[in-house]
Formats: structure tokens, sequence, C-alpha cells
């Protein structure tokens, strides 16, 4: 599930892999997100203005 938020100063994106996939990995590579949940990879393009990654508990975030 994907859910994007809006906020006066930025916004946020974060894409819920769910508990089962276990831990994300995460990687960066110019302007691409590369997550590794389970045996699953995934690729993001981020927006020019991504300021942070990160992923916790199954939920990749991204900040603008």
């Amino acid at each position: 599930m994907v859910t994007e938020h809006d906020y006066d100063d930025g916004s946020l994106v974060a894409v819920d892999f769910g508990t089962a996939r276990g831990d994300l990995a995460v990687d960066i590579l110019d302007d691409t997100a590369i997550v590794i949940a389970g045996d699953e990879q995934f690729e993001f393009e981020l927006p020019a203005e991504a300021s942070e990654v990160a992923a916790n508990n199954g939920v990749l975030t991204i900040t603008e």
C-alpha cells in the first residue's frame, strides 16, 4: 500500500511492504531507491526534492 501526505513544508510518501516480508534493505543509487524485501527487489525513482529515505518495520518512507 502506498500513501502520500502533503504538508506545508514538504511531503511524505510511505510504502507498506507488511511485516511478513521482514526487515527491508535499502540502497540509494543516483535517483533510485532499491528496496530488498524478503526474496523480492523493488526500485523507486526518487523525486529531486527527496531529503530522506528510511525503512522501519516493513515501511519505506521518502521525505521531501
